[in-house]
């Protein structure tokens, strides 16, 4: 038996170039998204503001990769539009990254994040609707592969960053010593391990005298400088893709290859699509292409996106909140014992998605994704009976993260095909999974504040529910649209056949 059957093998085979490419985009996304909060300490010391000024640098972040999700869906779904975009916001990471260390002022800084914010929403949407648009029905496990980069990108960024924090307070000042009146080091790593997730976590920062004025002695400038060095072979990679099209000014003008390989491998749109077709945002706001399409059309995008909505609501609540939880009553666990839970998550959830790529060849999408969902459950329904063992944390930490790891590919995949690849699909759970992992986590960080970390495990438990409720929703709502577009086709035919017979 072979690991991957000669048809998937062919079709990676001729697309290899443009798939490599978007993985290595979503390298370059989970590289910016995993490095604030390792460094935000530093970032504070460098651009001498308060902790709560530079937590709202995490809240730009977040809104502006929102608003570059749905702004990704308004680039033409063509492979020369999608490849400039994507060559825009690779480059414009790396910029990012060589200019966070010259942004004195937190103002600066803010503006940096959200212009990356922005660059990552862009690449979020892009890269998934290409691979979608590559591969249709056998997208789960390109898309699988293209899910495990992002995790594998927000395990290097730590990495990079570690050797350069400061250990002790980076801002010395003339008045005052270290010794007198700043945070110990292990102080500083407790609230370095709050703030990774996102920064929300924070409870009662003023405890901490953190001091504005004096000299900055951080190193932090090294580590954004490599990591940009790092990322650049991804534009790179990105223009080398872009020549070999024959896409660029210098290229040849001769016919552009991916003119042979549409009429090889790509059917005509049914609906006469050009430009903005499947995906663009133009597209689905389009009244004429709305009408005449069952409910159930539009209530799987609804569905689908809610999903995801939960599902990626849950991983951004967990790693914000874990290392809350952790350090609380009745666990009271070590500072650093309780920093190695948030990297234990992510660190499964990236070999969750390496596992899943083959998973994914094996089993459909709905098996897969029933699977992933009944485990997070289960994995939440134990954690909430052994909440009292730190040990049994740190098992259904890891089992969580391998669980949810495939939900956001596989529901992809698994929507698309419902919807014959015709719908929105592919901007509509972008953007939700985003809009989720902001809002849910500022609710349940909301409830923590209000009513204590105990409620952590609760609120991730109700909403795995309610988020397996939606997914049983989904299978029926799949089921009468099948049905719906069964009886349409037959009404179509029926109508047909006396026109033939006239003729």
């Amino acid at each position: 038996m072979t690991l991957l059957d000669e048809r998937i093998w062919s079709l990676f085979k001729r697309h290899w170039r443009q798939t490599l490419t978007y993985w290595s985009a979503f390298f370059s996304f989970g590289l910016c998204i995993a490095f604030l909060g390792p460094t935000v300490l530093d970032l504070r010391c460098q651009t001498q503001s308060t902790l709560q000024q530079i937590t709202w640098v995490f809240f730009y972040q977040q809104f502006f990769l929102l608003l570059g999700s749905s702004l990704g869906g308004l680039v033409k779904n063509t492979l020369p539009s999608s490849l400039l975009a994507l060559f825009c916001c690779t480059l414009i990471i790396s910029l990012v990254f060589a200019v966070i260390p010259l942004c004195n002022h937190v103002l600066l800084l803010s503006v940096a994040m959200a212009i990356a914010g922005l660059a990552m929403g862009v690449i979020d949407t892009i890269a998934n609707l290409q691979l979608v648009k590559l591969y249709q029905k056998d997208s789960a496990i390109f898309l699988q592969a293209l899910h495990f980069f992002i995790g594998l990108g927000a395990l290097v960024s730590p990495l990079v960053a570690d050797p350069f924090l400061a250990e002790d307070c980076c801002v010395l000042g003339a008045n005052w010593t270290a010794n007198s009146s700043s945070s110990s080091p292990s102080d500083l790593q407790h609230l370095r391990s709050s703030l990774a997730g996102h920064g929300v976590a924070i409870g009662n920062i003023s405890q901490y005298p953190l001091h504005t004025d004096g000299v900055v002695v951080t190193r932090v400038s090294y580590a954004f400088w490599i990591m940009a060095l790092i990322n650049l072979p991804v534009p790179a990679a990105v223009l080398a893709l872009m020549y070999h099209e024959r896409l660029l000014p210098c290229s040849d003008s001769s016919q552009r290859l991916i003119d042979r390989d549409s009429l090889s491998s790509t059917s005509p749109s049914p609906t006469g699509d050009s430009g903005q077709g499947h995906g663009s945002l133009f597209g689905c706001c389009n009244p004429a292409k709305l009408r005449g399409h069952p409910a159930s059309f539009f209530i799987l995008h609804a569905v689908g996106g809610a999903i995801l909505f939960i599902t990626d609501g849950i991983v951004g609540s967990y790693a914000g909140f874990v290392y809350t939880y952790a350090v609380s009553p009745p666990l009271l666990m070590g500072h650093k014992t309780a920093g190695c839970l948030d990297s234990a998550f992510w660190a499964s959830i990236t070999v969750g998605r390496l596992a899943f790529i083959y998973l994914s060849y094996r089993y459909t999408s709905p098996r897969l994704l029933t699977f992933s969902l009944v485990g997070v459950i289960t994995v939440q329904c134990l954690l909430l009976i052994f909440f009292t063992s730190s040990v049994f944390l740190f098992i259904g930490t890891c089992v969580l993260g391998l669980c949810i790891s495939s939900v956001f590919p596989s529901m992809l995949a698994f929507t698309e095909d419902m919807l014959d690849y015709k719908g929105c699909a592919t901007t509509v759970l972008v953007t939700s999974a985003s809009t989720g992992e902001m809002v849910l986590q500022l609710l349940v960080g909301s409830v923590i504040h209000s009513q204590g970390s105990y409620t952590f495990l609760l609120c991730c438990t109700i909403s795995s529910f309610i988020g397996f409720c939606l997914f049983l929703l989904l299978l029926y709502v799949q089921h009468c649209h099948r049905h719906c577009s069964t009886d349409s086709s037959q009404n179509t035919d029926m109508k047909e056949k006396p026109e033939t017979g006239g003729s």
